[in-house]
C-alpha cells in the first residue's frame, strides 16, 4: 500500500494552507517519515538534556536550572549567611543540586520508551505544534512516573546532610503560615520537582534548536521534517 503523503492534493488546498507550511507540502513527506522525524527529535532532545544535567555541575553550574532554597527559606538563608552559617547553607544547596544530578540519568530509559510508543497520529500533531510541542508531550507522558523514580534517589542524597531535616521542620511551619507552597515544604519533594522542571526546560531548549536549525543535527530526516 502506498504511504499517504502530505500534499495539498490529499489535504485539500484550504486545509494545507491552514495547517501545513509550504515546505512540508512541497517535500511530500509521508506520514511515516514525519513520525520517524518526530521520534528522532524526541530522542535526541531527551538524550542531550540527560547528558547535560546528569553529571557533576549539571545543575549546580547552570544558572538556568540551579536549585536554590525556595522563596522564604532563601530569604532566611541570607540571614544565616550573615550570622556565620554560610558554610552550612551552601552544604544544603550543594546536596540539593547533587541530588538532582544523580537522579536525572534515571530518566533516559523512560524517555526513550515514551518515544517508541508515540503513535503516527500524535507525531503528526507534534510536527505542526508549537516550538515546545515535543517537550509538552514528554511532560504529559513521563512527569508522574519520573517523579516516582527520582524521589528515592533524591531522598538518599539529601539525607546525608543534617540540615535537610531542619529544612523540613522549618519549611513545614512556614507552609502553615502561608509562606511556602506545599510542594516546597519537603526538601526531597521540592528537589524532585525542580529536577524535573530543569530536565524539561533543557529538552525544550534542544527542541527549539532542532526546529530552528535542523541542518546542524546532521540528520537528513530531521532536515526534511523540520527544515526549509
Amino acid at each position: 500500500m502506498e504511504r499517504r503523503k502530505f500534499t495539498a492534493g490529499v489535504l485539500g488546498a484550504g486545509a494545507a494552507g491552514l495547517w501545513w507550511p509550504a515546505w512540508l507540502q512541497a517535500a511530500a513527506l509521508s506520514e511515516t517519515d514525519a513520525a520517524s522525524g518526530v521520534r528522532a527529535a524526541l530522542e535526541k532532545g531527551a538524550v542531550v538534556a540527560v547528558q547535560l544535567l546528569g553529571r557533576p555541575g549539571g545543575f549546580l553550574d547552570n544558572p538556568k536550572v540551579r536549585i536554590p532554597l525556595p522563596g522564604y527559606l532563601n530569604d532566611a538563608a541570607k540571614l544565616l549567611r550573615a550570622t556565620g552559617q554560610k558554610r552550612r547553607v551552601e552544604e544544603l544547596e550543594l546536596a540539593m543540586n547533587r541530588a538532582a544530578e544523580a537522579a536525572v540519568p534515571e530518566a533516559q530509559t523512560l524517555l526513550v520508551q515514551a518515544v517508541k510508543s508515540i503513535s503516527v497520529e500524535d507525531a503528526l500533531k507534534l510536527v505542526r505544534g508549537s516550538d515546545t510541542a515535543v517537550t509538552d508531550f514528554f511532560v504529559a507522558k513521563t512527569r508522574a512516573p519520573l517523579g516516582e523514580k527520582f524521589l528515592p534517589i533524591v531522598t538518599q542524597a539529601t539525607e546525608k546532610v543534617q540540615l535537610a531535616e531542619r529544612y523540613n521542620a522549618v519549611a513545614g511551619r512556614a507552609m502553615g503560615l502561608g509562606l511556602l507552597k506545599p510542594e516546597e515544604a519537603n526538601v526531597q519533594k521540592y528537589v524532585t520537582g525542580r529536577a524535573l522542571d530543569g530536565l524539561y526546560l533543557m529538552i525544550g531548549e534542544e527542541e527549539k534548536k532542532i526546529r530552528a536549525n535542523p541542518v546542524e543535527t546532521g540528520s537528513a530526516l530531521l532536515r526534511r521534517v523540520f527544515g526549509g
